[in-house]
């Protein structure tokens, strides 16, 4: 082999080796994504099961090691690879300094998370949050469109069962549709046991929370049940009661777009959706047209 042939071949050799090693690769990447979709099929599959009632819009397991993200409407949960732990709260990367969660929401609804919702649970903790956005306007959706949230909404169509009615009895009524796995909504109720208002409380199952919704509901003392939901506290157990109530809650809900929790109505029929601290709902529900 003479002297000039002997690099001609190494650099041969070497581009061979490289378009192997990215050959390779591309087939662990095909290989890795191949066996990541079945999971997400699988969990998917078992959550229907295990959440009936709640409208998955997608589930990835790719994100976050040993836990699958999923997205139902506007709202955000997590469980394990074996769908049998919800995971409900804040997934923080410590290496990148960054709140997974939070980049997330915005991404699912910007319109309810920016400004003072995306910091929901320390507001209501704390009460000194800052105003939130405007009040999202969306027109009532034709026949043959999916349900949209209405501007105003009448709640002349729900019966009286499936109201759980707390507060102050002679203050301005405002009427929340909920999720006791929200944590918005559990911000917000914290917010309005601080104002002189009426609360009636409709709860929906958006988390998979039908269950605590029904021990809440038949439980002797509804106001004491539901604060302790919650707080996470577990609900004094009672005997099974008619619960149909709750179950026209949740037609109502999806006969008018409802899919993500807390929407707030207020007297007249305006809506208000997600979270606001308390000095933006003071003035909006005083604002009540008569």
């Amino acid at each position: 082999m003479s002297a000039t042939d002997r690099p001609r071949r190494m650099r041969v050799r070497a581009a061979i080796l490289a378009v192997t090693a990215a050959v390779g690769g591309l087939a662990g990447v095909a290989l890795a994504t191949n066996l990541r979709a079945p999971l997400d099929t699988k969990v998917a599959t078992l959550l229907k099961t295990r959440l009936p009632k709640t409208a998955l819009s997608h589930v990835d397991c790719t994100k976050v090691a040993g836990l699958c993200e999923v997205t139902a409407g506007a709202n955000l949960f997590y469980v394990d690879t074996g769908a049998r732990y919800l995971v409900i709260g804040r997934v923080y990367d410590m290496q990148t300094r960054q709140d997974l969660t939070a980049a997330r929401l915005l991404e699912i609804n910007p319109d309810l998370l920016v400004g003072g919702a995306a910091r929901a649970n320390a507001a209501g903790r704390t009460g000194d949050e800052d105003g939130g956005p405007p009040v999202r306007r969306v027109a009532a959706a034709g026949a043959a469109a999916p349900a949209a949230r209405p501007a105003i909404l009448s709640l002349d169509g729900l019966p009286k069962e499936g109201a759980i009615v707390w507060g102050n009895p002679g203050g301005r009524t405002v009427t929340v549709f909920t999720d006791f796995r929200c944590g918005y909504c559990r911000a917000l109720s914290n917010v309005l046991r601080g104002m002189d208002v009426r609360v009636v409380e409709r709860p929906i199952s958006v988390l998979g929370s039908r269950d605590l919704a029904d021990q809440v509901y038949c439980a002797r003392n509804r106001e004491e049940a539901l604060h302790a939901a919650y707080a996470g506290e577990p609900v004094k157990r009672v005997a099974a009661c008619d619960t149909g109530g709750l179950d026209a809650n949740e037609r109502f809900a999806r006969a008018h777009g409802l899919g993500a929790t807390p929407v707030i109505v207020r007297s007249d029929g305006e809506v208000l959706e997600g979270y606001r601290p308390k000095e933006v709902l003071q003035a909006w529900i005083k604002g009540a047209r008569s």
